[in-house]
């Protein structure tokens, strides 16, 4: 299920019904017949600016059982099951950060535009309030990378026509703010371990201590005092002599630079 609203969005903006419907997961005939009524009207894509606002506006006249704006957001009651969670991270992390935590880690599968949306509705007082502070203590040069991953987007293999999710490796040296990333189709050790490699040579040497998201690729337990790291990642440590001292779970101010970098993805 997806929003109608963003049906529309995406359709102005030039995008087929064929890319439509392979990138929301919807069969096309649905897209065909939520598209019907503006085609009939003459809409075509690339004319004069429409926001979500216009769109809600004809919607509620094309088709009036959606008129409620509460029903015509049909995913959230998905997003609902995870309010507390979403409370719990607003104002350490971005909006961005929290809606590509859901979907990694939760399996949500909603849009951007649309989990705004129902942040914006439904924790109005919470979003106004919630600010990420990102400033901390100054870190010397060479002393500390911090390390995450972001979405970047899909793409469809020419030769195979599969799509793929495609991630950024993000590290970034906090004294400098230098930043290397590094696009990714898998998750797994062989990738991250292959990234960090080559971040080291494009910074040209190794920073004493690594901050990284607690991932399952580098960490096998999370824990503030006695972080367990996985054996492969420990030995990419020892081999470059550097320290890993991972982010504690759900606190990414402990690494804001690398955290607000990917959220950028």
């Amino acid at each position: 299920m997806v929003d109608v609203t963003e049906i529309y969005v995406h359709w102005y903006a030039g995008r087929s019904k064929r890319e439509l419907a392979a990138s929301l997961g919807v069969d096309r005939k649905t897209i065909r017949k939520y598209l019907a009524p503006a085609e009939a009207a003459g809409i075509t894509p690339g004319g004069p600016p429409m926001g979500e606002s216009d769109w809600a506006k004809l919607i509620k006249t094309w088709f009036p059982e959606l008129a409620n704006s509460r029903l015509r957001q049909v995913t959230w009651p998905e997003i609902d099951r995870h309010r507390d969670y979403i409370e719990s991270l607003l104002g350490t992390v971005t909006v961005t950060t929290i809606h590509q935590r859901l979907r990694d880690e939760h399996k949500l599968e909603v849009s951007i535009s649309a989990f705004r949306r129902w942040v914006h509705a439904t924790l109005p007082d919470k979003l106004r309030s919630s600010q990420v502070t990102v400033l901390r203590d100054d870190v010397e040069p060479g002393e500390e990378a911090q390390i995450d991953y972001g979405f970047l987007g899909q793409w469809t293999d020419p030769r195979t026509g599969k799509r793929h999710r495609v991630w950024a490796f993000v590290m970034v040296l906090p004294c400098s703010r230098h930043m290397f990333v590094r696009p990714v189709l898998h998750l797994h050790q062989h990738s991250w371990t292959e990234a960090h490699v080559a971040a080291f040579r494009y910074f040209g040497g190794v920073p004493r201590r690594l901050v990284p998201d607690n991932l399952k690729t580098g960490v096998d337990k999370p824990d503030l005092y006695d972080p367990k790291i996985n054996k492969a990642y420990a030995e990419l440590a020892t081999h470059y002599g550097a320290l890993v001292d991972p982010a504690r779970a759900l606190k990414p101010k402990d690494k804001p630079r690398a955290s607000y970098c990917a959220s950028l993805g």
